[in-house]
């Protein structure tokens, strides 16, 4: 739980009062942030990112709007809120003062620790001691400097290079590229590249939790300082802070033996009531049944109550502007909801280009479905820009996870997306239709046969569509 202090704010002149008041009068809050997993990024065609979602809710909490100013990098980020251009920084930034005294931090909202990771195939370090002279390679970006430099007088051999035009995603693309032999990064980070650098392994805690906070100007942000502490002491009591947390940093789970033990149970279960609208629907718009019945229950476990923190809803979990496009009025609605699907997804089938035939139509359709069409469409031009088949799956696939790896994403149009997760999406998609298949089309009934039987199946390949 956030634990709330307050603190006299001395000195807070009419300026530093009129600070909110102004925000309020003009109707808008500006906040600077960078594109990236733990701050800002474009998911499903909708702006996300732990910090996007946070300063909404801040925006909201005052009732204004919130206006958005993109810098490339921590040092753009503090000299952009320094030239009042922006109102506070929200970008994942660790709370320390020493930085520059003339910021302020408002209540950490996250703790991260330090920690040091080198590339799987090395012998594990257990201490800095361990770390050969110049070997240990370090972000321009990185708030590592103030305790290393404690530490080398404890360590007089320890010594680090730093890469000026490098922050700390592109280190760990070094990392797992062979480049270098060790780096440092934020834990949260960390927790987030695991899914995209595979050979990267976490050796020690370089330093103790460190405080995550927004950042403020300190000549005439103490009303709007003070104003941020009661927003986080508000969504600390209610368990959103939180819940906010652990699901951005949840990733998504492949498909396993247990979950297809449950995927079963649930057809038997909690499918029925919604076969015959997803016949129908699926009859109007030309698909497969199943396919759809898959998308739905990867989306929501065919909850038509289900949604998520980022506000998407209903059996098939659509963002409120898709739905709006679609036709959609009550997302909750489960007829409403699998049309607005099926609609939606009919339309990503429309914008692949005639040229490519099934299945790779289909698959294609799917990661857009679950990314949007333009970081699918950045995923088919790195993947042409590379040699490869823009128009087969197998091959866009291999290009989507470098969407969320900086050197990659700077060059596409729609920037940083989470690529691994469209390519789960798809592979898990896939196997429930698989799975349907086998439960709807098999000559032995369902109902006699057991259900290890049916599971064992579905990890046999079945073509789709």
């Amino acid at each position: 739980m956030l634990i709330i202090v307050y603190i006299t704010l001395y000195g807070c002149t009419d300026k530093s009062v009129a600070q909110l008041e102004r925000i309020k009068t003009r109707g808008e809050i500006i906040v600077v942030t960078s594109n990236g997993p733990t701050s800002y990024y474009f998911d499903q065609n909708t702006e996300s990112g732990i910090e996007y979602v946070l300063a909404k809710k801040f925006a909201e909490h005052l009732g204004v709007e919130l206006k958005i100013i993109i810098a490339k990098n921590s040092t753009d980020i503090t000299e952009i809120l320094k030239s009042g251009k922006a109102d506070f920084a929200a970008a994942a930034l660790i709370n320390n003062q020493a930085q520059d005294s003339a910021l302020i931090f408002g209540p950490a909202y996250q703790w991260v620790t330090q920690q040091l990771v080198y590339r799987n195939g090395l012998r594990p370090p257990s201490s800095l001691e361990d770390i050969f002279p110049d070997k240990l390679d370090l972000a321009m970006d990185t708030s590592a400097l103030i305790p290393l430099d404690q530490m080398q007088q404890k360590v007089p051999n320890l010594s680090w290079n730093i890469h000026t035009r490098r922050d700390s995603h592109e280190m760990l693309e070094l990392l797992e590229n062979k480049e270098i032999l060790y780096t440092i990064t934020d834990s949260n980070e960390l927790i987030l590249a695991r899914q995209y650098y595979p050979e990267i392994r976490f050796a020690f805690n370089v330093t103790s939790p460190q405080p995550v906070a927004w950042a403020f100007r300190k000549s005439d942000a103490l009303s709007l300082l003070k104003a941020s502490w009661m927003f986080y002491e508000k969504i600390s009591e209610s368990g959103e802070l939180s819940s906010l947390i652990k699901q951005f940093y949840a990733p998504m789970e492949k498909f396993d033996y247990v979950d297809a033990r449950k995927f079963v149970d649930r057809f038997e279960t909690r499918f029925p009531p919604f076969q015959s609208l997803f016949e129908d629907v699926s009859k109007e718009q030309e698909m497969d049944w199943r396919l759809l019945a898959a998308i739905s229950y990867q989306e929501s476990h065919w909850n038509e109550q289900a949604i998520s923190f980022t506000g998407v809803e209903g059996l098939m979990m659509l963002t409120l502007d898709t739905a709006k496009s679609m036709g959609v009025e009550n997302r909750i609605d489960p007829e409403q909801s699998i049309r607005g699907g099926s609609i939606y997804l009919k339309s990503l089938m429309a914008k692949i280009p005639e040229r490519i035939a099934e299945p790779d139509r289909t698959w294609l359709a799917l990661a857009a479905y679950n990314v949007g069409f333009g970081h699918l469409e950045d995923a088919r031009i790195l993947t042409q820009k590379q040699g490869g088949d823009p128009d087969n799956w197998l091959e866009v696939k291999q290009r989507l996870p470098l969407l969320s790896r900086k050197e990659w994403y700077e060059q596409t149009k729609f920037g940083y997306a989470r690529g691994v997760e469209p390519v789960l999406f798809v592979e898990n998609v896939r196997k429930y239709y698989n799975t349907l298949v086998l439960l709807t089309q098999s000559t032995t009934p369902a109902p006699e046969r057991t259900v290890g039987q049916v599971v064992e199946s579905i990890f046999t390949v079945v073509p789709l569509l």
